[in-house]
């Protein structure tokens, strides 16, 4: 998926700063650095020989193909077998992505990926339902995680919080030079697509240590 959307939300970003310039209130506070929901996320060994960033966004269609065609095998073939670890970096493309992005860090580091995997296996559910409160969907699904309705409203409306992802999605689009979801990069470079498990087995294959 384009980035698109991405591109609006500093825009958003800047004309709510202008309008709280021109306001008596202060300015919010800026994202703690040592908030524990924004430490990176992994799964694999720590010396796997391959490291591997994702980039991704629970509402992408592409991303939630990967992750329902090709993460499997990744995971049994690769990570489990210690040659691959894999970081997950947010890079929410819309509002709603962001919200669902906080959500799924809010819970215990150990059932992250496996939440953020059951948000791209339920995107009809709680990210493209037009019957449904998508608020109210992702709420279920996170109590089902474990994730009280107390600390999942918290979570939802702190804005810290939120621009804490968004200054660390705004420097790895740089970094990496991130046009669309999803995105890896493995050996510095930077593959996008929902790239199928060979394709991905090859390119890990290439910057493999011999």
């Amino acid at each position: 998926r384009s980035l698109l959307v991405v591109a609006a939300l500093p825009a958003v970003a800047r004309a709510q700063a202008q309008a709280q310039a021109q306001a008596p209130a202060p300015a919010p506070a800026p994202a703690p650095a040592d908030d524990p929901r924004l430490a990176d996320r992994f799964i694999g060994k720590e010396d796997a020989k391959v490291q591997v960033i994702e980039l991704f966004s629970l509402t992408c269609s592409h991303c939630a193909a990967f992750h329902r065609e090709t993460m499997p095998k990744v995971k049994s073939e690769l990570v489990d077998t210690g040659k691959v670890r894999i970081r997950f970096v947010d890079f929410p493309l819309d509002q709603l992505a962001l919200r669902a992005a906080m959500i799924a860090r809010a819970l215990p580091a150990e059932r992250y990926e496996p939440f953020v995997g059951t948000l791209l296996a339920t995107q009809d559910r709680w990210a493209f339902n037009r019957r449904a409160d998508p608020k109210e969907e992702l709420a279920k699904l996170a109590a089902l995680a474990g994730l009280s309705r107390a600390a999942f409203d918290t979570t939802w409306d702190d804005e810290a919080f939120a621009r804490g992802i968004l200054e660390r999605q705004l420097a790895a689009e740089k970094e990496h030079k991130v046009t669309s979801t999803p995105s890896f990069v493995i050996d510095g470079k930077t593959t996008a697509g929902a790239i199928g498990f060979d394709r991905f087995a090859e390119l890990i294959a290439a910057a493999t240590p011999s």
